[in-house]
């Protein structure tokens, strides 16, 4: 794989330790692959489900989660809530298919920090998961 040439003024420095958590394997492999050629992003896990998502939320300590909400097991809406309990919690990025008013205000019922459809502008994505303003992504 050809690494990216790094922006002007981030000299190929990571500014976030990202989770990405979905149960469809491709959706994993296509973005860790989307968010790793920024050069600003490193994801440090995946996970298949909520429940490892928490887990691996409490060991890693990411900057952010990038959190789909229907899984087996615990669904992305528990393992958000559980994961904005702790008192160093990362942004909860939710991306969806599914992002109808009920889902967004569930989102932010259970603390996520933003909340973007899934297929958007990869510049929407990261912006949310490094946290600069853009078009707005809360729920």
């Amino acid at each position: 794989m050809m690494a990216p040439f790094p922006s002007p003024g981030h000299q190929n420095h990571l500014c976030a330790r990202v989770i990405i958590v979905d149960d469809m394997p491709q959706v994993l492999q296509d973005l860790r692959q989307l968010l790793e050629l920024t050069g600003q992003i490193e994801v440090v896990a995946e996970a298949a489900n909520g429940q490892e998502a928490v887990r691996l939320a409490g060991d890693l300590l990411p900057d952010a989660v990038l959190m789909d909400l229907e899984m087996p097991g615990m669904d992305g809406y528990e393992a958000t809530r559980l994961i904005k309990q702790h008192p160093s919690a990362p942004r909860v990025i939710i991306l969806s298919v599914h992002a109808g008013p009920g889902e967004r205000e569930s989102a932010r019922a259970v603390g996520a920090d933003g909340f973007i459809m899934k297929g958007v502008d990869y510049e929407v994505l990261v912006n949310a998961i490094l946290g600069r303003n853009g078009p707005p992504t809360t729920p």
